[in-house]
């Protein structure tokens, strides 16, 4: 599709999963990994992935349960949804490529697992980049009438399997639309190419359990795994950029909260809501790279 112009198109083993990856196949350039939310694939880094091209190796793979990507079973815990399952996915497939170290820049979901990935690998994470989140425990811990009105998936998708799945798998496409937009001024801010692989995977009943799964572990296991690492903060450089008319800007103070988790934090609201890499990707790419220059060692 349109900003992926000579990437590769992979299926690649990780471990117990397979996950579908696309990468402009410069392993001899430091890795970037660019982590997608939900309900999203890999195709929402088209207009942000041109921009690191000629310096680094871009790797942008569908999340497990998402897009092309192994939908693996779950457990009662949801184990296989937690954010440390797919961080270790991360781990084995920079392993396939070869490298050492990362730097490391996510969306939603993806932070998600961004943040967990440098909280369990710090040496091998260079910096980190942090789109429209604050840390989990915190959202939940400080949640509000406001949150729970904006974000209403988040509370809805952890009911107990099947029946967030079988009243999403009556019509996908509407529930699609309807949170999506409703995060943004639209979806012509999707391009039709990306939008038409979010819906395609998005049809997929074992998509919807999948990713209704990886918000039961957000709301469980993950919020155990952060309890156990005992207030530890990540050490490695950390930017979070929020929209200034989103939902992180409204209800949290995003850096307040992302420094009492990490040591080093930057970051500010762009212009945009929720879908920042999509809505305003040069000025995305312009941050992150401004940021990821000062840090090189």
């Amino acid at each position: 599709m349109q900003g992926f112009d000579g990437f590769h198109e992979e299926q690649i083993a990780c471990g117990t999963v397979s996950l579908r990856v696309r990468h402009n196949g410069a392993v001899d350039r430091p890795a970037l990994l660019l982590l997608h939310g939900y309900p999203q694939t890999s195709a929402m880094w088209h207009a942000l992935a041109p921009h690191f091209s000629e310096n680094y190796h871009v790797i942008c793979p569908d999340l497990r349960g998402y897009g092309g990507s192994d939908k693996p079973p779950t457990d009662a815990e949801h184990s296989p949804y937690s954010k440390r399952a797919m961080a270790t996915d991360m781990g084995n497939l920079l392993n396939h490529f070869g490298h050492e170290e990362t730097w490391l820049c996510g969306h939603d979901r993806g932070a998600r697992v961004a943040h967990r990935f440098a909280i369990d690998h710090p040496a091998r994470t260079r910096a980190v980049t942090l789109l429209d989140i604050a840390p989990t425990r915190e959202m939940y811990a400080h949640t509000d009438a406001e949150f729970a009105k904006a974000y209403w998936h988040w509370f809805f998708l952890i009911l107990p399997a099947p029946q967030p799945e079988r009243m999403i798998g009556a019509d996908p496409e509407a529930y699609w639309r309807f949170k999506c937009t409703a995060l943004t001024r639209g979806s012509e801010i999707f391009h039709p190419d990306a939008l038409a692989e979010y819906l395609r995977y998005f049809h997929d009943p074992a998509t919807i359990h999948a990713m209704c799964e990886d918000y039961r572990a957000a709301a469980s296991i993950d919020i155990a795994h952060d309890e156990a690492d005992g207030g530890a903060k990540l050490t490695m450089p950390l930017q979070v950029i929020w929209g200034s008319r989103g939902v992180i800007e409204r209800c949290f103070d995003a850096l307040a909260l992302w420094r009492e988790r990490a040591e080093q934090v930057e970051g500010h609201a762009l212009e945009g809501a929720h879908f920042l890499a999509e809505e305003v990707p040069d000025a995305v790419a312009q941050t992150m790279a401004a940021f990821f220059d000062r840090h090189r060692r």
